[in-house]
């Protein structure tokens, strides 16, 4: 299947060099191009390209205004490729697949071909589940609430990986390696061990990203990575504490205690 794909740039000679790296890969095919940020934003909601390469200093609406100028529609993946390496913070946080510093290294283009490659090979198979369940539901409402429950457990949806942005860098933390998170008003301090970093979001939001049968909130302010408990100690009041491979403890309330029970049954 294809990649469609719309370069965004307002020098021809970069549209040229990235049209000719993009070559090679046989897949993606590039259905326009633009020389502004108003022209871009009709040409997404217009053509709904997969994946927009976008380049950020461009007179009038710049890159982070275009992608601010379709969150109305389905966005595509965005790719931001620019000459100012000062970008990336705000690149990550407008959740693009990527950011490239002009000229664009070879290797690099590469690996982001396969990132967004993944990417829609994800939206693509959530979106066919989503047809085959409706269909269920009118000729078999059984099976399509049964196959509901199983899309539900299915561990691929959920993050493998977290941009935390945080004292001015961004890190990349494996989803594997959180032993747990602590909640404090709007930020969470995402602890891996040797590590801890400050992030901007809600418990909420962020327990919608982690697969639930490893990640569970065991207090009103914590979620711990139940993978890397490794002893309970009971305390009073039908309370208890979590020992983590790290050494940590942390406090389980009354209220989750349940979450305790696969260790003690």
């Amino acid at each position: 299947m294809t990649i469609r794909t719309l370069l965004v740039d307002d020098e021809k000679l970069a549209i040229q060099g990235l049209q000719l790296r993009l070559e090679p890969h046989k897949d993606i095919e590039i259905i326009g191009t633009c020389a502004n940020g108003r022209e871009a934003i009709r040409a997404i909601k217009t053509q709904k390209p997969d994946l927009v390469f976008l380049d950020i200093q461009m007179p009038g609406f710049d890159g982070f205004s275009v992608v601010q100028g379709v969150m109305e529609i389905e966005p595509p993946l965005f790719v931001f490729v620019t000459a100012f390496e000062e970008h990336a913070i705000r690149a990550f946080e407008a959740n693009a697949v990527n950011y490239l510093m002009k000229p664009v290294d070879e290797d690099k283009l590469a690996d982001t071909i396969e990132r967004v490659r993944h990417r829609l090979s994800e939206k693509r198979s959530a979106e066919e589940a989503e047809k085959l369940k409706n269909v269920l539901a009118d000729v078999a409402p059984g099976v399509a609430e049964e196959f509901g429950e199983q899309q539900g457990e299915s561990s691929d949806r959920f993050e493998k990986l977290i941009n935390v942005k945080d004292r001015g860098q961004i890190f990349r933390v494996e989803v594997d390696s959180i032993e747990h998170i602590e909640a404090a008003g709007d930020y969470m301090c995402i602890y891996t061990g040797d590590n801890s970093l400050i992030l901007r979001e809600t418990m909420k939001d962020l327990e919608r990203r982690l697969d639930p049968r490893t990640f569970q909130r065991v207090h009103r302010s914590t979620i711990v990575n139940l993978d890397q408990v490794r002893q309970v100690k009971p305390h009073t009041n039908g309370e208890c504490f979590l020992v983590l491979d790290s050494g940590a403890e942390v406090k389980v309330s009354r209220s989750y205690r349940d979450v305790v029970a696969r260790f003690v049954h």
